[in-house]
């Protein structure tokens, strides 16, 4: 492990505090895991033991987070035998907990108007920003999530008007409503009141609609897959605005030993290989993509 994250990665062993299914395959876990919670940042994973008989951990990325009540929420999506483990597990299950890892988003006062793009299993950092984004009222976020499989909650009709969004587009994440944050959905399966399309080009409507003032104070951060954030870095230099991206890799150890989920950046010296899961899994769109 680098030396530089000594100290702020912890091993636990986590109970399981309820675990509950959603459509096509997906799950929001939540673990009593009070070191993480307590450290854990928008962005940043947990690397976890799905179980006793599968040796690889698999990384995933951290929803909410609770300091207090000690617990960390994780939303996934069955994909092999790891995953399909850790599904059948029951509250009051135990599994082992290394967390929390990597560098996470890092929004700027001068950018008050963060807007958050999620699309499938990159839904969960957002979320988690969108939290701590909604404590401090300087920031004006807006939240957008895109997928091609019914979406992780139960949808409904939003009611906050969203300047320079298309008609019909009202569907929203009932829990962000709840907190104020403002939120739309995107989709081409034709789910009700979602933009028919994909959450960039949803993304590319809302910012077509706004002025150069008001662009200068947008900043965009998202997750999802890597088609969707190489879309979202050009929506970015299109409308000249900064964004931050975090990346998805297959990853062995997870903490920055095995340099098995490098990828190219470009540096001020050039180009140079970087580890997402300690050196990210958030950078800079312009220099990854």
């Amino acid at each position: 492990m680098s030396t530089a994250h000594r100290g702020t990665i912890f091993l636990e062993e986590a109970r399981i505090l309820s675990q509950l299914a959603y459509d096509a395959e997906q799950f929001v876990i939540r673990l009593a895991a009070p070191k993480c919670a307590a450290h854990a940042q928008p962005g940043s994973f947990a690397h976890l033991t799905c179980d006793v008989t599968i040796p690889m951990r698999r990384p995933l990325s951290i929803m909410r987070a609770d300091a207090t009540a000690g617990w960390i929420e994780i939303l996934y999506k069955i994909v092999g035998a790891g995953l399909h483990a850790l599904a059948a597990k029951k509250a009051g299950d135990r599994v082992s907990v290394l967390g929390p890892i990597g560098k996470p988003f890092t929004v700027h006062r001068q950018r008050p108007r963060a807007l958050l793009l999620g699309g499938g299993v990159g839904i969960p950092p957002m979320v988690f920003l969108a939290e701590r984004l909604k404590e401090d009222r300087s920031y004006k976020p807006l939240v957008l999530m895109g997928s091609e499989v019914p979406f992780p909650f139960r949808t409904r009709p939003s009611a906050t008007v969203i300047a320079g969004m298309p008609a019909g587009t009202l569907a929203c994440m009932p829990l962000l409503e709840e907190w104020g944050v403002p939120s739309r959905l995107a989709s081409r399966a034709d789910f009700a009141g979602c933009y028919s399309g994909f959450v960039t080009e949803l993304a590319a409507e809302w910012l077509g609609s706004l002025g150069p003032k008001e662009l200068a104070e947008v900043e965009i951060c998202a997750c999802g897959p890597t088609p969707m954030l190489r879309a979202t870095a050009q929506l970015a230099r299109k409308f000249s605005v900064p964004c931050q991206v975090s990346l998805e890799e297959f990853m062995a150890c997870a903490v920055g030993g095995c340099a098995g989920c490098t990828v190219e950046v470009r540096t001020p010296d050039g180009p140079a290989m970087k580890r997402v899961c300690v050196d990210g899994p958030v950078f800079d769109a312009y220099a990854v993509f």
